[in-house]
């Protein structure tokens, strides 16, 4: 959050970006977001919040997704819940989709994704797919599958920045994970000694937030009017300057 809050403003203004879609899912101490925190996302420069697994984490969030736009879950989550999957501000459409593999949702991302691209098709050309899961496969397959359907489909849930950016001959942006803003001296957010000992114990263990080696990580992508993706570059910005530089 310190990391959004510092780093989110500058980046924009120094990429000159339009849009910006920031995955909140582990804002709260590493689980679910909370509507306060969303709101200090949003302030800092994010168009559009996405989830994923951890969304109902924090029990707040449930009113607030029923009545905002601005943040959104999984669309293959139950349709008995509030929210939505798919979204359209300043003329991005942006859709979020849950993975099958490991997570198991009620629903398959495979069930929602062609309603949701086509339903974000009658309002924009411009559209973002938050694919949020633990397969590299199941992302990879996902990108294949809406390849020239829509500008993106960036990779989230597994912290860990992926070195596949790139743009298709179709006019798509793919990358399997986008990364982690957080603290990288770490096992994906947890203090590394933590994680260690629940692995090699099988004990539980209560995992606490690591503080090392924060940064600000995602991905650029550019795009025409038509919603052709031309460019797709890792962001990669540290929360403090590395010694001497």
């Amino acid at each position: 959050m310190r990391a959004v809050e510092r780093l989110l403003p500058a980046v924009r203004e120094e990429l000159d970006v339009d849009f910006c879609a920031v995955n909140g899912e582990n804002a709260a101490d590493g689980l679910g977001l909370t509507p306060q925190l969303a709101e200090k996302i949003l302030a800092s420069g994010a168009d559009v919040i996405t989830l994923g697994n951890h969304t109902w984490r924090r029990k707040e969030i449930a009113p607030y997704l029923a009545e905002t736009d601005r943040v959104i879950r999984p669309g293959n989550l139950s349709h008995h819940t509030p929210g939505r999957g798919l979204t359209v501000v300043d003329g991005v459409a942006v859709i979020n989709v849950l993975g099958q593999l490991f997570l198991a949702p009620p629903h398959g991302p495979w069930e929602v994704i062609d309603d949701l691209v086509s339903e974000a098709q009658r309002s924009t050309p411009i559209i973002l797919v938050d694919f949020h899961g633990e397969a590299t496969s199941e992302k990879v397959a996902m990108a294949a599958y809406l390849d020239g359907k829509v500008t993106a489909v960036l990779g989230t849930h597994t912290h860990i920045q992926t070195n596949d950016a790139r743009v298709t001959a179709a006019g798509t942006a793919a990358i399997t994970d986008a990364g982690m803003t957080g603290p990288h001296d770490s096992v994906i957010g947890v203090i590394t000694e933590l994680a260690v000992e629940q692995m090699r114990t099988g004990m539980p263990i209560r995992f606490r937030t690591a503080a090392g080696d924060v940064r600000l990580e995602g991905v650029l992508v550019e795009c025409g009017e038509d919603g052709r993706a031309t460019s797709c570059e890792l962001v990669r910005v540290p929360l403090e300057a590395p010694a001497g530089g």
